[in-house]
């Protein structure tokens, strides 16, 4: 199990990076598309759809990375006040709901990407009018990572209720420890 979490945990970094990466081609797309309207009075026909795909895929791509760094938000004043076992419970509850979710939406999302690849719909935005299978596609990748990402941190959680837990993301790989003293 602690190699799975490993493996979940280093695909959701990759994922990160890329998102984070893509952050480049959308501001030089939007640089591009605001200087060819106001100083060449010529706008784009695709800035707006590239932009809207492009940031909903940066999104996407970093839901399994928040996750993997404890980076989602978090009613910190409860975490802070309980045990770190209490929480780890209370976190493996919480994060099976949201497994169940998941997996469903990612289950409905994969038959949209189908349905929309057979019919070939477009976006119907923009004259340009891209297909929209390829961007369905990126939203089931995301979803997937996250999934995932959810079953990696569902293992972490049930590892410090056991009273042993694995070093936290991007520390050295270690063996799992015992922490004495957490209730």
């Amino acid at each position: 199990m602690i190699a799975f979490v490993r493996i979940v945990e280093t695909i959701s970094l990759w994922s990160g990076r890329i998102a984070a990466l893509l952050i480049v081609p959308l501001v030089l797309s939007m640089t591009y598309e605001v200087l060819s309207r106001y100083l060449f009075d010529a706008p784009t026909q695709w800035a707006f759809e590239v932009s809207y795909m492009m940031m909903g895929t940066i999104f996407l791509l970093g839901l399994a990375y928040a996750l993997r760094n404890d980076a989602h938000v978090n009613v910190d004043f409860i975490h802070a006040r309980l045990p770190k076992r209490a929480m780890a419970a209370i976190d493996i509850v919480l994060f099976i709901v949201l497994l169940g979710l998941m997996v469903w939406l990612t289950r409905a999302l994969v038959f949209d990407v189908l349905r929309v690849y057979k019919t070939g719909e477009g976006s119907g935005l923009s004259a340009w009018n891209p297909p929209l299978w390829p961007y369905r596609m990126v939203a089931v990748t995301g979803f997937a990572l996250f999934t995932l990402q959810l079953v990696a941190t569902i293992v972490r959680r049930l590892l410090i209720l056991m009273g042993r837990e694995m070093p936290p993301p991007g520390h050295h790989p270690g063996e799992i420890s015992e922490q004495a003293g957490t209730a």
